[in-house]
């Protein structure tokens, strides 16, 4: 954090700028905008621990020229900038932690220009991405990019962490469809990219700043490609016998020049998790001849407190128990290994989609799932598509009850080559299974290899002894990806979390990377200590002092 009289200084300048209603101080803002949702900040914030990095001022522009104004304050009274969208990273990489400003994108959530003759638009940084895509929809395109959390992000967080959406596989990832941008670099200036699309004069400029995590400057706005709404969707369900044969279907897939919009593999225990879910949500809806009951209205007076008492006490066995589980990885994996496939006796699923216009979806998805039979899938029907399509963004919203009985979840997404894949599988998995359970599915799918997506969830008896835990999952499974020659993100960016990790997957393009900032951002004022980039001294000791 600053200083106090500094602070002032800083939220006067401000509202210069933008006004004094879109500028605060007030302890309720600076602690909404003090963190994202990195689950290593929420651990501590369970437990009463506020969120550790308040900025010091808050600010809500709506144009691109207000946002070059602020930074140019902020430049010249030498403090840092944070941009902030909705919050939804998963990696610390919106936590201001030298304090300063934080400047909100949300106010500027408009569609500009959709030019339908070329399919493209342009569109401010703070649209919400489910807002945008309806509205895309109701002019009859679809952008194609579906992130499980696509109800609470935005577009400029999209660009920022070089996102993906669960569709990539037919429509890429964010870079892809990104024609061009408008940006506010370190220095108060505005710069445009990409304003001629394919032009081969120098360097792409607009690939520079996408991922860049606010370290170069703030985007403002993007000019996106656009698909026509698709006329067709067809989903499957598919049963494969090994992970590795489930691999082997893919690449087959996606090598013959086959593009289907969804392609995920789930490994065995998430295959049985997957197949669990459908088996409830059909008895619950009925289906297979269950009877549905509805759940009658909670009982009063003495019988309802009593009956309330007794679910408090069966909820406290429940995390009882799931503790005692979580605390013992070592024991606990193996045992679902064993167990699951003779528990589901089934194979790894996966779950398959192709869409678009009518004529060439049916094509493409008939040879799709010719292709998956003749590497051994059997076809288990559209149900397993259909229920994955309704249920993909829940499991956003399940990680609460994890929390609230004392455990954690995470995620961790890397990527390879199709010949280092195996491998990289077995060793993250591995090593993340030393101190947490742990389950993976395969999806966006290249001609050339795939991402990983692990889950884990994990227990320890206290806040400190959690944050270790949490400290060596991160730690021993990225430095496994690294040696099995894969990435350390795919699409969830790099914040703080994997920071520490960039510069032995980068090696000598780092001082690229350096040298691009010092000209982008002299004064290092954009979003310091993310990327793995380092603070400058002057704020290093200003956090130390405070």
């Amino acid at each position: 954090m600053i200083h106090p009289s500094q602070a002032e200084r800083l939220a006067s300048a401000c509202a210069k700028v933008v006004g004094s209603a879109r500028v605060s101080r007030a302890t309720s803002d600076r602690h909404s905008y003090a963190r994202d949702q990195w689950p290593r900040v929420l651990i501590g914030m369970r437990d009463g621990k506020g969120a550790p990095f308040p900025p010091d001022v808050v600010a809500w522009p709506t144009t691109t020229a207000e946002v070059a104004a602020l930074v140019r304050v902020a430049r010249e009274l030498g403090v840092p900038v944070v941009p902030y969208a909705a919050g939804s990273g998963v990696c610390g990489g919106a936590a201001p932690i030298y304090g300063g400003l934080v400047i909100d994108t949300k106010p500027m959530d408009r569609i500009l220009a959709l030019d339908t003759r070329n399919a493209t638009v342009r569109v401010q940084a703070g649209m919400n991405g489910e807002r945008f895509e309806r509205e895309l929809n109701r002019r009859g395109f679809t952008l194609g990019h579906f992130p499980s959390s696509i109800y609470c992000s935005t577009v400029g967080g999209w660009l920022a962490a070089r996102g993906a959406g669960q569709m990539s596989t037919k429509y890429g990832k964010i870079e892809d469809m990104t024609l061009g941008l408008e940006v506010v670099t370190g220095r108060g200036d505005i710069v445009r990219t990409g304003v001629d699309g394919r032009a081969a004069a120098g360097p792409d400029w607009t690939q520079v700043f996408i991922g860049s995590e606010g370290t170069l400057g703030v985007l403002t706005e993007g000019t996106l490609r656009l698909r026509r709404s698709p006329e067709l969707r067809i989903l499957r369900g598919f049963e494969l016998p090994t992970v590795d044969a489930g691999m082997q279907a893919i690449r087959a897939v996606m090598q013959r020049g086959l593009r289907p919009a969804v392609v995920r593999l789930y490994d065995p225990f998430d295959s049985f998790l997957a197949m669990r879910h459908r088996a409830e949500a059909a008895a619950a809806a009925g289906d297979e001849g269950a009877a549905y009951v509805p759940t009658p209205p909670p009982a009063k007076g003495l019988a309802g407190r009593l009956a309330r008492s007794l679910a408090s006490a069966r909820q406290r066995v429940q995390d009882t128990l799931l503790a005692g589980a979580l605390a013992r990885p070592r024991i606990l994996n193996p045992v679902l290994d064993s167990l699951v496939p003779k528990l589901a006796r089934k194979g790894c699923l996966l779950i398959v989609g192709c869409e678009g216009a009518a004529r060439r979806t049916e094509v493409e998805a008939r040879l799709t799932f010719a292709e998956l039979e003749r590497a051994g899938g059997r076809d288990l029907g559209e149900g397993p598509g259909l229920n994955w399509l309704k249920k993909r963004y829940a499991v956003s919203y399940r990680q609460s009850t994890l929390f609230a009985a004392g455990a954690f979840a995470d995620t961790m997404e890397v990527a390879s080559t199709w010949e280092r894949l195996p491998d990289l599988y077995e060793s993250v998995r591995e090593a993340i299974g030393r101190h947490a359970m742990v389950m993976a599915h395969f999806s966006h799918a290249y001609p050339e290899g795939c991402s990983i997506y692990f889950t884990f969830v994990a227990h320890a008896p206290d806040r400190a002894r959690m944050e270790r835990v949490y400290d060596a999952i991160w730690s021993d499974g990225l430095s496994a990806a690294a040696r099995a020659g894969g990435t350390i993100s795919h699409h969830h960016g790099v914040g703080l979390s994997k920071g520490a990790f960039m510069a032995e997957e980068h090696r000598e393009s780092m001082a690229i990377l350096r040298s691009l900032k010092s000209v982008m951002d002299p004064d290092g004022v954009m979003n310091p200590g993310k990327l793995g980039l380092a603070a400058p001294p002057r704020l290093t000791d200003v956090a130390r002092a405070s």
